[in-house]
This record gives structure tokens, C-alpha cells and sequence, in this order.
């Protein structure tokens, strides 16, 4: 009997606060996925009687575990919260807490999302027109219309805090149906950022689609409660004062009312006054500087995505490669580039200066491989730090003048040693050989 109650208990007790079951869910099964990697390593290797390594393996997983239950699992959970609270609504028994699934959607799927895109996107702030480096990749939504952008996602997010705080007897059925208008533009908006930056060839861009989902789980499960609440209150005897008094004089208003009354109607009129609403929302914002068209402009004039219709100039490859930095990053009257290489797989800028160093180092490749072995440890130790100082085209200008007496030495040694020298210097980079140019 003891058990009996003591398990009630916990059912009442997750039930007052789901939200705090979804997170512990997330964070066992981080847990558990940490827990199988060891036994699975343990196994693997026979380290059985390392029981000290394996303590401490399991303390550095902890806290990874807990992190992907919350980056990686948690999103999951969450959408199956959503579609639990959606299911519970449309029977009638509405989960407790249910706004507490909505709030994470909102700010914690946001925050992923932004995550995502700059940490494992490597996307930037800079629109189209601007150079970027490496794998860095232009901003989704252009500047000019991010007002746009960002006003009708908080005009969304103030029509859904309306509908879930405010009750309907005090509420106007057009400030309902309004609220619910602008809901729809939010999440119109949102399913075109996502059309956006998803690929479908990236796994991890699945996740990508759990936050419009749930955005639409919610925006869902709220009008089928406002449907609901709204009929129960037409029910009750306080409903009959309702739409009574002056408005029944007009006819025009008489026939409004009684069509804003029926709140199976509120979703397909939210769809309708959608479009007024988008038009005097735009006509505001071109009185702040932003364009009538920036709405679909936030999403075309935009490189790299799905819905870009503008072509960005070739990002720069630096690779590190601090001459490789300066042919590419320096103001092209002074390092002067002449060409397109290719260099670990990928396109790089070249100039003589690179293309010189490059033949002097194959130079002392097949002439003194040892002192070549020497010299690549040193540059590979402090080439790549002086790399990573080059920020600005004045800098990389000052390490090509630093940099020039070194490559007249190097031209010195090529003229003394290569019968061709030209030859060799101008296959740098481009996949031939000396001897394929002299044919």
C-alpha cells in the first residue's frame, strides 16, 4: 500500500510539473547513451582492471552527458511535449503547465537556433556584397529588411502572450482574431526562414525543423483552447449580455458581430485579416526607412541559402598559410595577385611572392630533404600563429614588405639552382609539374 501511494505521489507530482520530467527525461538519456560509450570502450579495449581510468572517464563524460541531453535530446522531448499538450487539448484534458512547453520553444529553441547557425554554420552578419573567408557564409536574412524581419516575429510572439494570458470575457473578439492573424504571419515567417537555411543533406539540420514545428503545435493546441474556452462561455447565462446594446442598431455591425461570435470562424478569419494586417504593419514601417517589398527581400537579397536570388563574391581560403593570407587579404596594388590556385583541395589567391616561396621550399625538398624537414617544423610552429595576426589588409600589406627581402633571396637560389626557374614558379599551385610546362 506504502509503494501503491508512493508511486501516486510521483504521478501527481510530474503532472503538476512536466516540464521538469521532459528535462530529467532528456538529461537519463544523455546519462545512459555516456554510460553505454564506456561499457562499449571498456569492452572494446579489455580494460577491466583500469578501474581508476575508468572513474574518471565516466566523470569527464558527466558532463558531456548532461550537455547532449540538453542540446541534442532535449529539442526531441520537447516536440513530443508539444504533441502530447496538442493531443490532451483536442480531447478535452489539457496538460497543467502546458505554457511552461511553449516558453522553452520560444526562448531556448531561439537561442539553439541562433547557436547552430553561428557556431556550426559559420554564418556571419555580413550581407551578400562582402568577401568572407573560408567557410564562412553570409547572413540568411538581409540588414535591410531585419527590422521587418524581427517586428513581425514579436508581433507574433504578442499575439500568442495576448491569447494565453488575457481571459476571453475580456477580451474583444477582434483583438482575438487579430492576435490570431498575427500568430499566422509569425509562424508564415518562420517556415520561410527555415525553407531558408535548411539542407537536407546535413543530418544535424533536422533540427531545424523541430522549432517551426512546435511552433505550430502550439499555435494549434492555443486556438482549439480559446475555441473552447470561448463556447463554454457562450453557454453560460453571463454570455447573454454579450453583443447586446448599440451594435445591434447597425446592421453592418450586427452581421460582424454575429460572425466574430462564432469562434469556429476565428481561425479562417485570422487567415483573412492576415493581409490588411501585413499591409498596414509594412505601411508603419516604410515611415522608418524600410522598403514595401521587404518582406520577400529579407530572404532574396541573400547569397549562399535556398530562397537567394544574389551571387556573393568568392570567400578568400586563408588556410592559415600566412603568405597564402597575404596574397589574398592584402590590397591588391601592393601584393599584386595574378591567379586562381588550388591548394589542400580548395581555391587560393596567389602571387609571385607565395608562388617563389613555394618553389624555394621544393627547391630544398629534393636538394637537402633533411634541412627541408627542419624548416617545415619551424614554419609549421610559427607560420600559423603569424597567420592568424593578419585581421586587416594593412597588415597583411606590412608582412608582404617584411617578407620581400626573403623572396629576392629565394629568387637568388632558384636562378642558381633550376635551369627553369620560371617554369617552376609558374606551376606553383596549379597541379602541374616543371616539365609539363617546358612541353
Amino acid at each position: 500500500m506504502e509503494n501503491k501511494e508512493m508511486n501516486t505521489e510521483k504521478v501527481k507530482f510530474y503532472k503538476k510539473h512536466p516540464v521538469l520530467l521532459a528535462w530529467l527525461i532528456s538529461i537519463f538519456i544523455g546519462l545512459g547513451y555516456a554510460l553505454f560509450t564506456i561499457i562499449a570502450s571498456v569492452i572494446h579495449y579489455e580494460q577491466r582492471d583500469y578501474v581508476w581510468e575508468i572513474i574518471k572517464a565516466f566523470t569527464e563524460m558527466f558532463t558531456w552527458a548532461i550537455l547532449m541531453g540538453a542540446v541534442l535530446v532535449f529539442p526531441v522531448v520537447l516536440t513530443i511535449s508539444e504533441v502530447i499538450c496538442l493531443i490532451c487539448e483536442e480531447r478535452g484534458h489539457p496538460v497543467k503547465g502546458d505554457w511552461l512547453f511553449d516558453q522553452h520553444v520560444f526562448w531556448l529553441g531561439g537561442f539553439y537556433e541562433i547557436c547552430y547557425l553561428g557556431l556550426i554554420m559559420d554564418v556571419t552578419s555580413a550581407d551578400w556584397q562582402t568577401q568572407l573567408s573560408n567557410s564562412n557564409k553570409h547572413t540568411p536574412i538581409y540588414s535591410g529588411s531585419m527590422v521587418t524581419f524581427i517586428v513581425l516575429l514579436l508581433l507574433a510572439f504578442i499575439g500568442y502572450e495576448i491569447l494565453q494570458s488575457i481571459p476571453l470575457r475580456k477580451l474583444p473578439p477582434l483583438v482575438t482574431v487579430l492576435s490570431i492573424s498575427s500568430m499566422y504571419l509569425g509562424l508564415l515567417e518562420l517556415i520561410l526562414f527555415t525553407v531558408q537555411i535548411f539542407k537536407p543533406t546535413i543530418l544535424l539540420d533536422g533540427y531545424l525543423l523541430l522549432f517551426p514545428l512546435c511552433c505550430v503545435l502550439l499555435v494549434v493546441r492555443l486556438l482549439l483552447k480559446k475555441i473552447r474556452e470561448w463556447n463554454a462561455l457562450m453557454q453560460n447565462a453571463e454570455a447573454e449580455h454579450f453583443g447586446t446594446g448599440k451594435i445591434y442598431q447597425n446592421p453592418m455591425l450586427r452581421w460582424c458581430d454575429s460572425i466574430l461570435r462564432k469562434a469556429a470562424w476565428w481561425p479562417v478569419l485570422g487567415l483573412v485579416l492576415m493581409f490588411p494586417l501585413l499591409g498596414i504593419l509594412i505601411a508603419i514601417l516604410m515611415l522608418f526607412g524600410q522598403a514595401p517589398d521587404s518582406v520577400i527581400k529579407a530572404f532574396t537579397e541573400t547569397s549562399d541559402w535556398n530562397l537567394s536570388l544574389r551571387q556573393a563574391p568568392q570567400n578568400v581560403m586563408y588556410d592559415e598559410h600566412y603568405l597564402c593570407t597575404v596574397a589574398a587579404g592584402g590590397h591588391e596594388k601592393v601584393v599584386k595577385p595574378i591567379r586562381l590556385g588550388r591548394r589542400h583541395g580548395h581555391e587560393v589567391i596567389v602571387n609571385r611572392q607565395l608562388c617563389i616561396a613555394n618553389a624555394f621550399e621544393q627547391v630544398l625538398e629534393e636538394r637537402t630533404p633533411g634541412f627541408h624537414q627542419a624548416l617545415r617544423h619551424f614554419y609549421d610552429t610559427y607560420g600559423f600563429p603569424v597567420a592568424r595576426l593578419i585581421h586587416s589588409k594593412y597588415t597583411a600589406d606590412l608582412v608582404y614588405f617584411i617578407m620581400k627581402p626573403l623572396e629576392w633571396i629565394f629568387l637568388c637560389v632558384l636562378y642558381l639552382t633550376d635551369a627553369h626557374p620560371e617554369n617552376r614558379i609558374a606551376v606553383q599551385y596549379t597541379g602541374k609539374t616543371a616539365a609539363q610546362v617546358e612541353k
